[in-house]
């Protein structure tokens, strides 16, 4: 005889115990993860990345990040791109701002995801969330109390970022300039270039066929130049061979 789970019974069969956030040994030739949280907790929505990154403040070492989903590793790739960057920093340290709900005042913690740090010194502190939560009011003061209750030694600015405006084709883009951009070809960016200002085409496919490179090289090398905004495309649709590329 089958029997059926009744929802108001006490145990539920379905339901996964929360699991502690996965913890990684250290990785040979890789500087450790730093971040003051570790998101790497189990969820049936978001996707948790781990990604070994480089920036000037790195001194050529990769680094591990922890990114609590792709929204926040999408907007590290893209600052990654800036010639400004200096450092990058995830999951900072948490400060306590001031909640008012009706007549219940908290003083939840609240960790920024990330936090941009360029040449001239500048620190910018990132809070990224989807529309739908930005639209609500409860969502747009906790923002405000957020801004205030920051402390001034943790960034000079902060601003809001809308997951939603990371569409699936603009991530893929960004990974592959990064994964493009880790491979330096300077003689094929410069060739690409050179062909990409003196002669005439429409497409990606075009563009490769007037360089003396195979394809295998200058495909890369239009992505960077890309990237690099040498070059212009539409960063909303996936770039291939088939897309319209032109000299910004």
């Amino acid at each position: 005889m089958s029997t059926q789970w009744d929802p108001d019974d006490a145990y539920d069969p379905h339901r996964v115990e929360k699991q502690e956030a996965l913890k990684l040994p250290p990785i040979h030739g890789v500087l450790p993860y730093d971040g003051a949280r570790n998101p790497l907790t189990r969820s049936n929505t978001a996707h948790r990345i781990i990604a070994p990154l480089v920036t000037p403040a790195t001194k050529g070492m990769p680094k591990a990040y922890y990114f609590d989903g792709e929204a926040e590793w999408s907007v590290a790739l893209e600052a990654l791109l800036s010639p400004d960057l200096y450092a990058l920093d995830v999951q900072l340290p948490f400060f306590r701002f001031k909640s008012s709900k009706g007549t219940k005042v908290t003083f939840p913690k609240h960790y920024f995801d990330l936090r941009i740090t360029l040449r001239n010194g500048f620190r910018l502190a990132i809070y990224v969330k989807n529309g739908s939560s930005l639209s609500r009011r409860e969502t747009q003061d906790e923002i405000s109390a957020i801004e205030k209750a920051m402390p001034e030694d943790l960034a000079d600015e902060m601003i809001v970022v809308n997951a939603d405006d990371y569409i699936r084709p603009f991530r893929i883009n960004l990974y592959q300039f990064w994964i493009v951009g880790e491979d330096r070809d300077v003689e094929a960016d410069e060739h690409v270039e050179e062909r990409g200002r003196s002669t005439s085409y429409w497409s990606v496919q075009d563009l490769i066929s007037k360089c003396d490179l195979p394809s295998n090289r200058a495909f890369p090398a239009i992505q960077r130049l890309i990237a690099r905004r040498v070059l212009g495309a539409d960063w909303y649709s996936v770039i291939s061979l088939q897309s319209r590329v032109w000299v910004n």
